[in-house]
Order: structure tokens, then sequence, then C-alpha cells
């Protein structure tokens, strides 16, 4: 027996008056469908999940919902009004018997239901509408970013809740592990149009990959067409194309298909250069502690980071992670402790509230009016790692195009906004990066970009991310912050932090007993390693590991025997960063052989 769909939509088209965002796009969702919507920021993903739900009416063609079907959407800027708590909102639809979905979804998702309206934070309302969203239980979601404003756990109790319902849903997220996890189906948005593949988003990439070779294929088999046909035209005597007309109308023709092929959008041309290097001691933090109302932050923490680490804070929203970060960079000062921080320090930092972005201020007017990027005398550029260029010309390598440089900030995406944070922040030179949530609303292409940057960044890199992939494919280090003041390092990213908890997961003893072996770890070096050397012992082979895949691209790049004569700067710059490579790599080594020798001697 066919199954009765719980969405149709046929013959699609929409248009702001400009070109359209989908033309004649039809798809259908059936009951317990899982599927992943992807595509590029600005693709239209949220505009087709508003038309699912009817509140974005298109120009043309039909949507049917059959009778006694719901569909329930999760806005991304949900309308309060007339409602005095979050709760309040949350709780609107259902019957006084059914509140206790809200307060369960509220201890999941973390967000208070007593909060008022007007003092909730974005992130809070969001919650709150998601909450709203999964007490309604719909037979049909549709979640737009669903995981913005969520910490780790609070995505694992979602992703549970997913997992068990039996309802359909339409997903949007940036979170690779979050659509690994729970999609079955792929709807993929490209200029306009959307294919659909019966797989979930662990073979997107690879399907994507291939759609575009073959596109590129077909373009190049049609060029080479063009220009044969285009040679016979000019060379062919006068009689023979009086005979052919119908020869030069199909050339005609195939002019017109090639130029209707909607030319893919590049990635950004993003950079990343660091300036000049820091001491090889970024900072070091001794016995850190520090409290606000009885809250405890940090209890007794010490982290000593080097050059070229990458270090990921992780744990629950307000569990402290930011101030964390500010005390070690001197922006907080401990209730107790030291913080160290080495030479020729040149920081920058991505804030996650986006304060440095003003609504109201155009694109240009945000970049000309950072004073680090001015260019004295000139209105029309931007001061970009210590050269100028056209404030248009720079915006265009984020995917900015013209009529967006003089758009206020306002009407930016998420991804949009992140974007722009990226510009003003690479433009400046630095050795340490300091990166709180850059993940949130980039597309899987932006990600990847982000991600390889980070990978080639000469500096040092402070995180905080509730992505657990983007975690896992950049952090060297990981600090987790479990509340209660502790905050344990744990060497490489998510999954090596998840192993390692699970490896060392203690058997339960007496708070006294824990506290005097601690002590007894870090200050008695005769029974082995200190907590400090310990933990770098576990860390070093995953920063060797990494180096010598530098090292091996960078010999790669340089094994062009031409590469010298036709990119002399480019060759010098490799060869430069490869010795620098050999040189980490040769003293990482050394460091390892010292510790696993003094671990052995003690042992």
């Amino acid at each position: 027996m066919a199954r009765i769909p719980l969405l149709q939509m046929s013959d699609i088209s929409l248009t702001f008056g400009g070109d359209p965002v989908f033309d004649q796009l039809s798809l259908v969702v059936q009951p317990g469908d899982r599927v992943a919507l992807v595509g590029r920021n600005g693709s239209g993903k949220s505009t087709l999940m508003k038309v699912m739900a009817g509140l974005v009416e298109a120009d043309r063609g039909d949507i049917v919902v059959p009778p006694g079907v719901s569909v329930g959407y999760m806005e991304q800027d949900p309308d309060m009004t007339g409602f005095a708590t979050l709760g309040d909102f949350a709780s609107a639809s259902l019957d006084p018997g059914e509140l206790y979905k809200v307060e369960r979804a509220g201890e999941g998702l973390k967000f208070d239901p007593a909060r008022p309206v007007e003092t909730a934070s974005g992130g809070e309302r969001r919650r709150a509408a998601l909450a709203r969203l999964m007490a309604e239980a719909p037979e049909l979601m549709l979640l737009d970013e669903p995981t913005n404003h969520l910490d780790i756990e609070a995505i694992a109790w979602l992703e549970s809740e997913l997992k068990s319902t039996r309802a359909g849903y339409v997903l949007i997220s940036h979170d690779r592990a979050f659509l690994r996890a729970l999609t079955q189906a792929t709807l993929w948005i490209d200029r306009g149009m959307v294919r659909r593949q019966e797989k979930g988003f662990e073979a997107f990439e690879a399907w994507r990959d291939k759609v575009w070779d073959e596109e590129d294929l077909q373009r190049h088999k049609m060029d080479r067409k063009i220009k044969s046909e285009a040679r016979w035209a000019v060379e062919g005597i006068s009689a023979r194309r009086k005979r052919n007309q119908g020869r030069v109308r199909a050339l005609k023709d195939l002019r017109a298909e090639r130029a209707s092929m909607i030319k893919r959008q590049g990635s950004a041309a993003m950079e990343l250069a660091a300036g000049p290097k820091s001491g090889k001691k970024v900072m070091e933090a001794k016995g850190l502690s520090k409290a606000y109302d009885g809250k405890s932050i940090v209890r007794d923490f010490s982290l000593t980071v080097q050059r070229g680490d990458r270090v990921a804070f992780v744990g629950p929203n307000g569990v402290g992670k930011t101030t964390l970060i500010k005390m070690l960079m001197g922006d907080v000062v401990p209730d107790s402790g030291t913080v160290t921080l080495g030479t020729n320090l040149l920081p920058a930092v991505f804030d996650q509230a986006r304060a440095k972005l003003d609504p109201e201020m155009t694109l240009w007017d945000s970049l000309t009016g950072d004073p680090e990027m001015r260019v004295s005398g000139k209105a029309d550029q931007v001061m970009v790692r210590g050269n100028p260029k056209h404030v248009v010309g720079y915006l265009k390598e984020f995917l900015f195009d013209d009529r967006q440089a003089r758009a206020p900030v306002r009407s930016l995406s998420g991804g949009e906004k992140a974007r722009l944070l990226l510009a003003k922040l690479m433009a400046k030179e630095s050795n340490l990066l300091v990166m709180d949530e850059p993940t949130n609303d980039l597309d899987v292409e932006t990600l990847d970009l982000l991600q390889e940057l980070l990978d080639d960044y000469d500096g040092t890199v402070l995180l905080v991310s509730h992505d657990r992939d983007f975690l896992d494919r950049v952090a060297t280090t990981t600090i987790a912050m479990e509340g209660n003041g502790q905050a344990v390092t744990y060497a490489g990213g998510w999954s090596d932090y998840q192993a390692q908890r699970q490896e060392n997961a203690p058997i339960k003893v007496e708070k006294s007993k824990l506290k005097a072996e601690k002590v007894k770890q870090e200050k008695t070096v005769s029974s082995g390693l200190s907590f400090t050397e310990k933990h770098r012992l576990e860390a070093l082979p995953a920063i060797m590991e990494r180096l010598e895949a530098e090292i091996a691209k960078l010999e790669e790049f340089m094994a062009d025997p031409e590469l010298f004569t036709k990119e002399p700067v480019k060759f010098q710059k490799a060869t430069e960063a490869l010795v620098e490579r050999q040189k980490a790599l040769a003293e990482a080594e050394e460091e390892w052989l010292m510790l696993e020798e003094k671990a052995e001697s003690n042992g």
C-alpha cells in the first residue's frame, strides 16, 4: 500500500526581485523521512524551509499537506509578543496535562521556562522555540539550525530525541556529526536546483564532488565542440555554409546553452597570515582559581601552551570557558594563581557574541571604519595584512557581492555575519588566534576551508566550539570544563577526550583520597612525571603527526621542477616553512624522547 506523503511540492518557483531562488522545484517528504537539507550559505535553505512551512508564498506552484497532518517549524527568531515567560511561549498550544513535556525539554535543552521574555537572550529564545516544537511533536518537523546556541550535552539530548521519534523531519545544520548521526536522505540546494539522494549526510560530499566533476567534464566537452564548430564556420567555403545553415544554427544554440550554465559559487578566498613568531612558550598558568557569586569557574588549574598548540575548551554553556580563556589572556584577574604570557604575542579574537559588528553599519563602513583596517586618506580601501586593498575586492574574497557591500550588517544571514567577522580577523597579522564559537552558521565548504587554514597557521590557537567534528579535525589538546571548578586536560580532540575519559573513568573514591593523589601526582617528581609533563607526553604524538603531514604536503608542493622559475616567491616561502617545520619536528621528537626516558626511569 502506497504511503501518503507528509508534504508534496510541485513546480515551485520563487524570486525576490532578481534571479530565481528556485525554479520548477518539486519534492516529496514521506512519513518517517530523516532528511538533511544542505547547501552553501545564501543558497536558499532557510527560504525553502519557510516555503515548506507555509510562511513564504511561492510565485508559482502547489504545496500539498494532507488533511490531519501537522507540520511544525522551528523559528530562528521567534515572535514572543504577548508572552510573559519562555515557558508560556513554549506551552502555548499544549493542554494542561501536557505541560510536563515543556519542563522535560527545558531540562534537556537547558533553558529556564520561568525566564521573563523581556530579559531572555537570543539563544534562550531559540531554545524555547525548539522546546515548543519538541513538545508539540508534529508529524513533520522542520528544523533550521537547531544546534546553534546548544552546548554539547544539549546537542546529545536533542540527537537522542530525534533518533527515537517516529516523526519525519527536515534538518538544516552545520554540525557534521549531528547530520551523520540522524539523516537517511539528503536534499541539496545548488544554484536554484534541488537534488535528492536516498543516503544520509555521510555520503553527501562524495556525491557533491561527483556531480561537480561531471559538470566540469560536460562544460569541457561543450567548450571543445563550440571551438571546433566555430573553426568550421570561419574556415568553411561560402557554398558549404549555405548548405549547412542547420549546423550554424546548432552552433548558436550551443553557445546559448553554454552561456545559460550557472557558474558555481567558488570557495571564499580566506587567508590566515601569521605575524612575527611568538616565543616558544605562549602562556603558562599555575594554580588558577576563580569564582563568581560562590560559583567556582576553575580551581587549582595549571596549563602550559607552546607555540603551535591548538587548545580546545569544551563544556556546558555557562560553565566558564570564555572566562577561563580571558584569564589566560590576562583580561580577567584570577582570585589566585598566576598567568605568564610569552613574548612577542600578536593576538586576534573571534567573538561569539559578534559584538564587533554594528547591525546598522554597512559592510563597507564596518571594514573601513575599523581603526586597525583604516587606510589614511583612502575611504575605499582597507589594510589587509599590511597591504591596502579595495574594500569591495576584499569583500568578494569572502563571497560578498557589490550590492551587499552597501547593505546593512543586519540584512546578513548568520553565516554571512560569521564570514564578515572572519574578514575582519584575517585582515590582521597574528600569532595567537582566540576563536570563540567560530563554526556557528558556517556552511560545510567554509568550515572545510577554515579547518585547512588553521592546520596551516604558524601560530597558536585557543578554540571554543560545540562542533565535535571540527574539534576532532583541529584540536591537539582539549580542556574539559566539567563544572564545580573541574578543568581537566586531555590530549587530542573531542573523540580522543571521550576515549580517554572512558578509559580513565575512576572508581568511586573518597574526595580526600583523590585530592591527596592529585597533589602526590603533581609534586612528587620522584614517582614519575608531573601532571603537566604527563599530558604533554600524551599530546606530543599528535603534534609530531601533524608536523609530519605538513612536511609531506610542502615536499609534494616543492616537487614541481618548474616551481622555482615560475613562482620564486612561493618557492622561497615554502622552503622557509619546510625548514621551520622540520626544526619543530626535531624539537618535538627530542622533547618526547626526554619525557619518555624520564617516565621509564622513574616507572
